[in-house]
């Protein structure tokens, strides 16, 4: 997206030190990336920075608007609503595309959103060691806000563990070492020292949450929550004895689970920006657009692209049973942005935002990025590709 700084990056590249570089990244944590890695990071000028925080901001007034909360009640299941949720999350992680406007300027328009976190621990390590490898200018960096690694990873330790002793945190997660974005609990616990625990892990005793540290009971005080409730439904029967989370327990979330519904795809009809684009509750459109190839279709309750209908046709509509819960948003148009050997590649950037204590507002503190050549960002629309995958964007300082 910086012309200059791609032409200089793409004569550099070769598959030798590429490979060389995705050795060493595999390395450290054999077998625990299992997605594919990108050949490049996005290089972001500062003025596309600005568009990218100018719609996160945007977003953000309606976030932390006093009404939030109520008119958001209804995004949580009332089977999953866990008590003593707190006043805000501590993450937020916003995906834009890359797109084109009518002019032919790159803008970003938001995909989606979620309360909840993401890679904030991998994030750190991989861009770290692709700067080893390819050129990447010293203006240029993975983190926001003006964070440092230490500053960063200084925050991140206060966001997730705060005053608590790091033996009384833990990351929750089903089948946490069998789960694809492991490498980012791996990285977590090398950087802030807290062990990833599987739902299966847990004593219960009272409303006191327990788990096996070196072979001993360690009280859990606190947790960093990777659960997501469509994958512990979907495995539920097969998971065994586990402790039911949404009960009345003595321990803060970080996040807190209702977050991960509050912000999210049930978000997106409150907000008005020219860089989110249109989107209405299906059960709340008087009339359908009679474009329905420029609209996409999607559950409020799922995750990870399941259930999105790209190419909408009036016999999809027709065929939902409870349009209160989805979600028809304009298509947005990927751009041809990212040069490579072959053809050019679409790009996602995933701005991440911390929120800790005492702060009215979340900072931008991190970031990443996917590549895709495909109709969709995702390994199914990617396959036998070169130059797609996840990979990072480093911001002109």
């Amino acid at each position: 997206m910086v012309p200059s700084l791609r032409k200089a990056y793409n004569a550099a590249f070769t598959k030798e030190r590429y490979e060389a570089f995705l050795k060493d990244l595999h390395s450290k944590y054999p077998g625990a990336i299992e997605f594919r890695v990108a050949e490049t990071p996005v290089f972001v000028d500062k003025a596309f920075t600005a568009k990218l925080l100018d719609a996160c901001e945007s977003i953000i007034d309606v976030i932390t608007d006093p009404d939030f909360r109520q008119i958001t009640d209804r995004s949580i299941p009332p089977a999953e609503k866990i008590p003593n949720e707190d006043a805000h999350t501590q993450m937020i992680a916003f995906d834009f595309g890359v797109c084109q406007n009518e002019e032919g300027e790159l803008e970003p328009q938001l995909i989606e959103m979620q309360g909840f976190p993401t890679l904030f621990g991998f994030q750190v390590y991989f861009p770290e060691l692709m700067r080893q490898y390819f050129p990447v200018p010293g203006n240029y960096r993975q983190y926001l806000n003006g964070y440092t690694k230490d500053t960063y990873l200084q925050e991140l330790r206060s966001v997730i563990v705060g005053d608590t002793p790091v033996e009384n945190v833990v990351l929750l997660e089903i089948k946490p070492h069998e789960q694809k974005t492991r490498i980012d609990f791996y990285c977590t616990q090398e950087y802030l020292g807290i062990q990833p625990v599987c739902i299966t892990g847990l004593i219960q005793e009272g409303k006191q949450l327990y788990y096996l540290l070196n072979g001993k009971k360690s009280l859990i005080k606190r947790i960093y929550n990777r659960v997501i409730f469509d994958d512990l439904r979907a495995q539920k029967d097969t998971l065994g004895k586990h402790v039911d989370i949404t009960q009345d327990l003595d321990v803060q979330w970080v996040p807190h689970p209702n977050w991960f519904y509050r912000i999210s795809k049930f978000t997106l009809p409150f907000i008005r920006h020219p860089y989110v684009p249109a989107t209405y509750f299906l059960n709340e459109i008087k009339q359908i657009p009679a474009d329905l190839e420029n609209y996409v279709l999607k559950p409020l309750f799922s995750f990870a692209g399941q259930g999105v209908v790209i190419d909408v046709k009036q016999e999809d509509i027709d065929a939902v049973k409870d349009p209160e819960n989805w979600i028809l948003q304009k298509k947005v148009k990927y751009a041809d942005v990212i040069e490579t050997p072959d053809e050019p590649a679409k790009a996602e950037i995933r701005m991440m935002y911390l929120w800790n204590n005492g702060w009215e507002r979340p900072r931008p503190a991190i970031n990443l990025a996917r590549l895709s050549k495909g109709k969709m960002i995702g390994v199914r629309y990617n396959k036998d590709k070169e130059w797609v995958g996840g990979s990072t964007c480093f911001f002109e300082q």
